[in-house]
C-alpha cells in the first residue's frame, strides 16, 4: 500500500520534470500524452492503495512512511513522511481521477497552443503538490504541499501571460493565498512553541491539554489557510478573477483539487478544531455567508465561466458548514461528488467555448442545444447534480449536510439551515439561467456564424458550414468528449456511495478517521431532501420564467443588482483599505525618504569620494623632495604616538 502511494505521489512529479528537461526534442502533442499518462500512474496508485486498504481491518488502515529525517533542530524532527488513511485515499482517488480526466481533455482543448509544453509541465506539477498536501505525513509536509499549490495555481491561472488581466489575476490569487499561507504558519509556530511537534499524532494527542487561548489561536491559523484556498469570506476574490486561465485550468483548481483544500484541512485536523468550538462555529457560519453570497452574485454574472466559479464557492461554503458542524463524512462526501458534477460543467463550458472562438459571454450565444445536443446532455446532467435533483450525484451528498444544520439545532443551526435552504433555491435558478440561457431560444449570429446548422436550416440566412473540428470530430475532439462522458456518468451515479437510512458505505469509510460530531436521523435526512428538492425545482421553475421573459438577472431593484453586478463591493473594500493605501504609502516613502536620503546620502558619499580623489591626486607633485618630506614627517608623527602611548 504504502509502495503505490509513494507511485501516486511521485509519477507526476516526474512527468513534469521529463516534459521541463527534454524541451524541444519532446513534440508538443507528446508532452500531453506524458503529463496525461503520469497523473493516470497517480491514480493507478491510489487505486492500489485504496483496494489495499479494503482488506485491512479497520485498526489498521493508517500507515505511516517515514524513509529519512527531512528536518532536525535540537528536540524538533521533521521526517519526509506520506500518511496512507481512509481521508488521504478518497483525495488521491479524487485529485489523481479526476485530475487525470482534465488533462486528457487539456489535449484536444490546448491542441494548437504554442506553449503546450509549458501548460502541460504545469498541470502535471500541480497535481503533484496537491498530491504532496493531502499525502504529506505531518503538518510541514502539508504547508510545503499548501505553498506549492499555491504557486502552481499561480503559473496555472497566469499561463497566458501576455494578457495584463490573466497576470493581475495570478497575482491576485499568489497574494490572497499567502495571506492563508502565513496565518497557517503562524499557527505551526505557536503549536511547536508548546507542543514542540508538527507530527498528526502528536499534535493532536496534545490539543486538549492545550490552553484555550492557544488552540483557538492555532485554529484560528488552519482556518485562515483554509479560507483563502477555498475562497470563502473573506478571501473569496480571487476565485472568479482566475478565470483568466485557460478552461480546463479553471475545472482543474475549482472542481476537484485546490478549492477542496481548505475542506481536506478541517477533516484531517478536526482534533485540534474540536477544542476550539467557536472557531467551528466561525467555520460553519463563514460556509453558510459564502453559500448565500456567492449565490446571489451568480444571479446577475453574464460570463459562462463566472458564473459556474460562483456556483464553486457557493458549493464550497456548503462543505466549510458541514465540516465546521463536524459532519466529516457528508462534508467529504459532497467534496467527491463536486468534483465529478463542476467538473462536467467546466469541461462542457470548454467545448462550448471552444467552438465559440474563445466566447464567453452568454448574451452572445442561445440556441445550442441544436448544433450541440451532446454537450448539451452533458450540461443538463451537471445542472441537474449541481441543484440536487434525484437521482443525481448532487442530490445525496449536498442535502445530507443541509440535514446536519437541522441535526444541530438551536438557533445557530436554524440560522444555518435558512441560509442552506436559500442557498439551494439560489443554485437552482443560477444554474438553468445559464443553461436556458445557453442552449434554448433563438441563435445568436455569433452561434449561426460559428456552428452553422446541421440540418440545412437556412431560415436566418446562415448557411450550414461547421467548422473544420466539428466536421472531424462532431461537437469535440475524442480526448475532450471521453473525459466528459465519464464524469457524465459519474454525476448521474456517483451519490450512490451513500443513500440515507439505507447504504452508508462511504460515511463508514470516512468514519474511520474521525466520528461525526453531528449526524442527522433518517426521518432528518429524507425530510430536507424532501424540502431541498422542492427549493430546487421552484428555483428551475423561476430561472424558466426569466428566460421566458427574456430577463437576464433576478432583482428589480436596480440598487440590488448594482450590489450583485459589484461583488457585493468587496474588491472595492480591500482597494480602499489595502491597495490605494499600501500604494500611497509607497510613494511618500520614495518621494520623502528613499530619493532625498537613500538616493542622496549615495549621491553624497560618491561626490565626496570623488572629492577626496581630486585632493589626493592634486597632492601628487611628482618632486621628490615633497615625497621626502612626507615620509620624513610620518615618520616623526609616528615617533611621537609611541612615545606618547608609553
Amino acid at each position: 500500500m504504502i509502495a503505490a502511494a509513494w507511485l501516486c505521489l511521485l509519477a507526476p512529479v516526474a512527468g513534469a520534470l521529463a516534459i521541463t528537461f527534454a524541451g524541444k526534442r519532446l513534440t508538443r502533442r507528446a508532452a500531453g500524452w506524458l503529463s496525461t499518462a503520469s497523473v493516470f500512474v497517480a491514480f493507478g496508485g491510489a487505486v492500489v492503495a485504496f483496494f489495499a486498504m479494503v482488506g485491512r481491518e479497520t485498526p489498521q488502515r493508517t500507515e505511516l512512511s517515514t524513509p529519512f529525517t527531512w528536518l532536525s533542530a535540537g528536540t524538533f524532527h521533521v521526517g519526509m513522511s506520506i500518511l496512507v488513511d481512509p481521508v488521504s485515499i478518497v483525495m488521491m482517488l479524487v485529485v489523481s481521477g479526476v485530475g487525470g480526466l482534465i488533462v486528457l481533455y487539456s489535449i484536444g482543448y490546448m491542441d494548437g497552443e504554442d506553449e503546450e509544453r509549458r501548460y502541460f509541465a504545469y498541470m502535471a506539477f500541480f497535481v503533484f503538490a496537491m498530491l504532496l498536501l493531502v499525502e504529506g505525513g505531518n503538518l510541514l509536509l502539508l504547508l510545503v504541499g499548501w505553498g506549492l499549490v499555491g504557486l502552481a495555481s499561480y503559473l496555472l491561472i497566469g499561463f497566458y501571460h501576455h494578457r495584463p488581466e490573466a497576470v493581475a489575476a495570478a497575482k491576485k490569487a499568489f497574494i490572497m493565498n499567502a495571506i492563508g499561507d502565513a496565518t497557517m504558519a503562524l499557527g505551526f509556530f505557536l503549536l511547536i512553541a508548546k507542543t514542540g511537534t508538527l507530527e498528526y499524532g502528536a499534535s493532536f494527542a496534545a490539543a486538549p491539554h492545550l490552553s484555550s487561548t492557544t488552540v483557538n489561536l492555532v485554529a484560528l491559523g488552519l482556518l485562515g489557510g483554509a479560507v483563502a484556498k477555498s475562497a470563502q469570506l473573506p478571501l473569496q476574490t480571487w476565485l472568479p478573477d482566475a478565470m483568466e486561465g485557460p478552461t480546463p485550468v479553471s475545472a482543474l483548481i475549482h472542481a476537484a483539487t485546490m478549492v477542496t483544500a481548505g475542506v481536506y484541512l478541517i477533516v484531517r485536523t478536526h482534533p485540534i478544531f474540536e477544542q476550539a468550538h467557536h472557531v467551528e462555529d466561525l467555520a460553519a457560519g463563514l460556509g453558510a455567508a459564502t453559500l448565500v453570497i456567492a449565490g446571489l452574485i451568480a444571479l446577475v454574472q453574464t460570463d459562462i465561466k463566472r458564473v459556474i466559479a460562483y456556483s464553486t464557492m457557493s458549493q464550497i461554503g456548503y462543505m466549510f458548514l458541514g465540516a465546521g458542524l463536524g459532519a466529516y463524512a457528508n462534508a467529504m462526501f459532497h467534496l467527491v461528488t463536486h468534483a465529478f458534477f463542476k467538473a462536467l460543467l467546466f469541461l462542457a463550458a470548454g467545448i462550448i467555448i471552444h467552438h465559440l472562438a474563445g466566447e464567453q459571454d452568454i448574451r452572445q450565444m442561445g440556441g445550442l442545444k441544436k448544433f450541440m445536443p451532446q454537450t448539451w446532455l452533458a450540461f443538463l446532467i451537471g445542472s441537474l447534480a449541481l441543484v440536487g435533483i434525484p437521482p443525481f450525484a448532487g442530490f445525496w451528498s449536498k442535502d445530507a449536510l443541509i440535514a446536519s444544520a437541522l441535526a444541530r439545532g438551536g438557533v445557530f443551526g436554524w440560522i444555518l439551515l435558512v441560509a442552506s435552504l436559500f442557498g439551494a433555491l439560489l443554485t437552482g435558478i443560477y444554474t438553468f439561467r445559464l443553461f436556458f440561457r445557453v442552449f434554448y431560444g433563438e441563435p445568436s449570429e455569433l452561434v449561426l456564424e460559428h456552428a452553422g446548422s446541421a440540418h440545412g436550416d437556412h431560415e436566418h440566412g446562415a448557411e450550414s458550414a461547421m467548422s473544420h473540428s466539428v466536421h472531424s470530430h462532431g461537437e469535440a475532439p475524442f480526448t475532450m468528449a471521453l473525459p466528459v462522458a465519464i464524469l457524465a456518468v459519474l454525476s448521474t451515479v456517483g451519490g450512490l456511495l451513500q443513500v440515507a437510512g439505507a447504504w452508508h458505505p462511504f460515511g463508514r469509510w470516512i468514519a474511520q478517521t474521525g466520528a461525526p460530531l453531528v449526524e442527522p436521523t433518517t426521518s432528518q435526512d429524507w425530510v430536507i431532501s424532501a424540502i431541498t428538492v422542492g427549493v430546487g425545482l421552484v428555483g428551475s421553475w423561476i430561472a424558466w420564467a426569466m428566460y421566458r421573459t427574456g430577463r437576464l438577472a433576478v432583482p428589480s431593484v436596480p440598487a440590488l443588482q448594482r450590489v450583485f453586478e459589484h461583488k457585493f463591493y468587496f474588491d472595492e473594500l480591500y482597494d480602499g483599505l489595502v491597495s490605494r493605501p499600501a500604494q500611497l504609502l509607497a510613494e511618500r516613502l520614495r518621494s520623502d525618504v528613499e530619493t532625498p536620503y537613500v538616493e542622496g546620502a549615495l549621491s553624497e558619499i560618491g561626490r565626496a569620494g570623488g572629492q577626496a580623489g581630486g585632493l589626493v591626486g592634486r597632492m601628487q607633485t611628482g618632486l621628490l623632495r615633497v615625497y621626502a618630506f612626507a615620509i620624513a614627517a610620518s615618520l616623526v608623527v609616528l615617533g611621537i604616538v609611541f612615545l606618547a602611548v608609553r
